[in-house]
């Protein structure tokens, strides 16, 4: 259903927009003012609405600067007993859909209406989503909630399995943020040695060490203006946590061999695979840096709680790894949707990701059916999962499934890394954490 928030201090006004919205089906809010405005829509957000001009608290630009703080996306139809140009172009600047003259018919009303909600004006399209792909009431949530917490300025923890999508879906909490024509800066706490860490995400001064032969500005200093990814921070060396600590709460950083602190303006997205919140009470991670960038938590959950996203995913993946000239033929047999919906994933987007990625080189024809399902491997890790015995935990279970999988590769990490949808280093990583006999990587 339709719905509009309607602003007239005209009672009559009022009452006849609502009544003639409510006959072509719509859900009406109306308010009186300039506040109530704002008041009605914090607590009934809707995509479109509709107010007069001139009011005797304020003006129509005042409500639509406030809905628009609140949401984006909304659309603003103005209406105005005075055909003032200026007034008028200063409107439609600032991001009116449309501005119409009093006395108006609703005819002309319902008019500009659909044509607003109809173009999609008052949506983020598909394409702003980056590769973060699905339709299922999950993820249209999680995406909802994503847009949401991207006008704020606060830094992020998000908290997923590996291969869910934590960096597309920080991208998206970029591109939704003021900070959107900003750098986005990515660092991979888990991707450099401890000793090199420091200096990536501080930089350093010449001479600051040996081998250092230049100045140079850390991902902190990069990102200024915008925002900064640590991925992985639950990798991040404890030595090193007390800096990032001071950092995130005086926004100063001081780079290496350096005598003067500098000021940056960041906003943080922080991602781990691991819950901090056990980490701390191993005392692995500290629990005031776990607070500090716990303003607000985003959890993706794995793709085995959102299915449904699953036919969305294989066809964005044929069109992003098909050749051109069969991209827009290549399907998947609905039996073989049915049975990647009955998988469990456990290497999650990236593990279908690489599947159809495979099922491409594999079947040249325009019908990818069940018959791929032995060659692409897919088989084997579906029947290793199997064999796992119900009441386990879910640590034994990753160690379970890791270790039938390496069984059914000889050892070789890397196949075993393409299998399970997983980086060779976190297979590495899973293979130290367990104990596990040490493993070819080839």
């Amino acid at each position: 259903m339709n719905q509009v928030l309607v602003v007239d201090d005209e009672i009559a006004m009022r009452v006849a927009l609502e009544a003639n919205f409510r006959r072509q089906g719509w859900k009406v809010t109306t308010a009186s003012g300039t506040s109530e405005a704002l008041e009605r829509f914090r607590q009934f957000p809707c995509p479109l609405v509709v107010t007069d001009m001139r009011m005797p608290d304020g003006d129509g630009l005042r409500v639509m600067q406030g809905v628009r703080a609140l949401a984006p996306e909304t659309a603003v139809i103005f209406l105005t007993a005075f055909a003032n140009v200026p007034e008028a172009v200063n409107a439609m600047r600032q991001g009116a859909c449309d501005y119409l003259i009093k006395p108006i018919s609703f005819e002309q009303l319902k008019e500009a209406a659909a044509r607003i909600m109809g173009s999609g004006i008052n949506k983020i399209p598909m394409a702003d989503y980056g590769d973060f792909i699905g339709s299922s009431t999950v993820t249209q949530r999680l995406i909802d909630r994503a847009r949401q917490v991207a006008r704020t300025d606060a830094d992020i923890l998000m908290e997923a399995e590996s291969g869910t999508g934590k960096e597309l879906l920080a991208r998206l909490v970029h591109r939704c943020s003021p900070r959107s024509q900003r750098p986005f800066v990515a660092v991979n706490c888990a991707g450099f040695p401890d000793t090199l860490l420091e200096s990536e995400l501080f930089g350093h001064m010449r001479g600051a060490f040996t081998g250092a032969m230049a100045s140079k500005a850390g991902k902190f200093e990069l990102a200024h203006t915008g925002t900064l990814l640590l991925d992985e921070i639950g990798e991040m060396p404890l030595t090193l946590q007390p800096k990032l600590l001071r950092v995130l709460q005086e926004r100063e950083i001081d780079r290496l061999g350096d005598t003067r602190p500098l000021h940056i303006d960041v906003r943080v997205i922080a991602t781990t695979n691991r819950p901090l919140a056990a980490m701390v009470a191993e005392g692995k991670f500290r629990a005031d840096l776990f607070f500090r960038l716990n303003v607000i938590p985003l959890t993706l959950p794995p793709l085995r709680e959102r299915r449904d996203d699953i036919p969305d995913l294989v066809n964005h993946f044929v069109r992003k790894y098909a050749p051109a000239s069969r991209s827009n033929v290549v399907r998947f047999s609905p039996e073989l949707l049915e049975r990647l919906r009955a998988y469990e994933w456990p290497g999650n987007v990236r593990e279908l990701e690489n599947f159809v990625r495979r099922a491409l080189v594999l079947i040249p024809g325009p019908v990818v059916g069940l018959e791929l399902l032995p060659d692409a491997g897919f088989q084997n890790v579906d029947s290793a999962a199997g064999e796992i015995e119900p009441g386990l935990t879910l640590r034994e279970l990753e160690r379970t499934l890791l270790e039938k999988t390496l069984d059914a590769t000889g050892g070789n990490r890397t196949r075993a890394a393409g299998m399970l949808g997983v980086s060779l280093r976190t297979v590495r990583n899973k293979i130290r954490e367990f104990g596990l006999p040490p493993r070819r990587a080839l």
